[in-house]
């Protein structure tokens, strides 16, 4: 197989996954693919290297999260900075890993990802001061001193950034959950 050839196998296996990091962080499509797109031209400048490596997603993850971040500070508008305080829960909900469920529970799943749809959207909604540091705390998995490092803000802002972020979700989610019961009569 040519490397051309290895290339594209390779750009197919992982893209969703860089394609859904640039997303959750830019929420504008067009950004998303555009960050997609440079991710695989830096791959493939290094695909001698990455081809074999077992930490190639890792390193993938981490390009398009760097490229999207620089996104964002370089083309959006400067952040709001919010006070230093920071009030709120620390618990932490990792992106869901995906299972192959049984066709006994097919419905809780097609429920689950239904739940998962919706927590997107709202997410998607969030303003990029609160989104871009939840997102890489609950779904990239980075500790606030990573994020603040990443970010360029103080460790307070991004625990006070992620705590408002976790209240608007919230508040964004109960909103839908109001509205779905209303025109569905469930209330």
């Amino acid at each position: 197989m040519t490397d051309a050839k290895q290339f594209e196998v390779f750009m197919r296996n992982y893209q969703n996954m860089v394609f859904s990091t640039a997303m959750r962080l830019l929420t504008n499509q067009s950004e998303a693919e555009d960050v997609t797109q440079e991710v695989f031209l830096r791959a493939y400048e290094r695909f001698g290297e990455l081809q074999g490596s077992p930490t190639v997603g890792g390193w993938l993850k981490t390009v398009a999260t760097n490229l999207s971040l620089n996104h964002l500070s370089r083309y959006r508008s400067r952040w709001t900075f919010f006070s230093e305080i920071f009030t709120g829960d620390p618990d932490a909900d990792g992106e869901p890993e995906m299972e192959f469920a049984d066709e006994s529970n097919a419905g809780e799943e097609l429920e689950a990802r239904d739940r998962h749809a919706v927590v997107e959207q709202a997410l998607q909604k969030l303003p990029t001061a609160q989104r871009v540091p939840l997102v890489l705390y609950h779904l990239e998995g980075l500790r606030y001193e990573e994020i603040a490092g990443k970010l360029g803000v103080s460790l307070g802002k991004v625990k006070t950034d992620i705590s408002r972020g976790r209240e608007a979700l919230r508040k964004k989610l109960r909103l839908t959950l109001e509205l779905e019961n209303n025109l569905t009569g469930n209330a």
